[in-house]
Parts: structure tokens; sequence; C-alpha cells
């Protein structure tokens, strides 16, 4: 547990000072398992909190709410339920497009997520940014039926900034345009994403 033994977290917001500490363990417990190194950024996100934290240098630059799945997380493909474990960023896709860009399949669609129908509006719209995740542990989030990039897993904004705080999503990790922007804009590809199993 070599990397355990470097953690020395200076956290901003004392209330989740414990619970993140913790968060932040179990993610150098398991690259000290995969035998892996920290990234130069890493994000984790709290399934039970709706939060999602980028640190630096062990230490958080920023935190956010988002909001993951409605239904119960799970890994399984069909699911509709937000996968756990260890991830990376593999593709980042939105350069450059405007706030409020509705994305679909990947695609920038060329309307703001106002410019929709109404009844599009009632959906959970994926705009402005995405980051796509790819698994890193084989048969949790990583091949067969459990694998988070085949499944389309992003952390991306939503035109349902209201909701966000709630599990209100369909497996994706959803956050304010402003924020997926400020991400974006610092993260590069592989950055490490770890999500807490809420069922440990």
């Amino acid at each position: 547990l070599g990397q355990l033994h470097q953690l020395h977290l200076r956290f901003r917001h004392d209330i989740f000072s414990m619970d993140f500490k913790e968060l932040y363990k179990s993610y150098l417990r398991k690259l000290d398992s995969l035998k892996l190194r920290r990234t130069n950024h890493v994000i984790l996100a709290s399934i039970k909190n709706q939060k999602l934290f980028l640190i630096k240098d062990n230490q958080i630059v920023n935190e956010f709410r988002m909001s993951t799945s409605k239904n119960k997380p799970s890994c399984i493909n069909a699911s509709l339920g937000t996968p756990w474990g260890l991830h990376e960023i593999c593709e980042k896709i939105g350069d450059n497009e405007p706030f409020g860009m509705v994305f679909v399949g990947r695609k920038a669609t060329g309307k703001i997520f106002s410019e929709c129908t109404a009844e599009k509006q009632l959906g959970n719209l994926i705009t402005t940014r995405i980051l796509r995740l790819k698994g890193l542990e084989p048969g949790i989030n990583s091949g067969g039926s459990v694998d988070s990039f085949d499944r389309y897993i992003y952390i991306h904004g939503t035109n349902h900034e209201e909701r966000l705080g709630l599990p209100a999503s369909s497996g994706c990790l959803q956050m304010s345009n402003d924020d997926i922007i400020e991400i974006y804009n610092v993260i590069l590809e592989n950055t490490h994403i770890w999500i807490e199993n809420p069922f440990v």
C-alpha cells in the first residue's frame, strides 16, 4: 500500500473530509492492487452524497453537485444504473461547442437545449461537453456484460440542473453545464475517475 503512505489530503470542506478521505484511500488501494499509478488529476464520485470531487496533488481543487442513476447503481448492461469502480476518461467530446449544445450519438446537433421542442426538453439531454468513461476493472466494469465503454457511460452536462444532487440519470454522471466546462478544460484523457461502490 505504498501510495497510501503519501496520503495527506487537505480538505476545504470539513463536513465531507472523513467520507472523502476514505473514498480517496479506497482509490489508492485499488491502484496498488492493479499496479497502476495515479493520474495528474483524479475525479472521485460519491454516489451516496451525489458529489464529484476533482483532486490534484492530494488536494481537493473543487467539488461539484452531480446526479447519478435514478435506478439503483449497477455495472450490468441495460440496467440503466451507474457503474462503480475505477475508470478512465477515454474520450473528450465537445471542444468549443456553445454552452447548452445538445449531443446525440456523441455528435453535436446544432441546437442548444432551449431550442429543442418542449417534449424533448422533458427528457435528460446530453449537453455542452462529454467525458466518456472506460472501465479499468475486468469483470466489474470492463468486458462482457459489464463494460462501461460499451454502455456509453459519460460525465456530461444536463438540461435539468434543478435535479442535481439527487439520483436522476439513466446511468451517466450528470453535472451543471458550467461545471462540466470547468472540469473538461482541466483534465486530460486517461484521467482516472473512481466511483464508489455504494453497497460496500
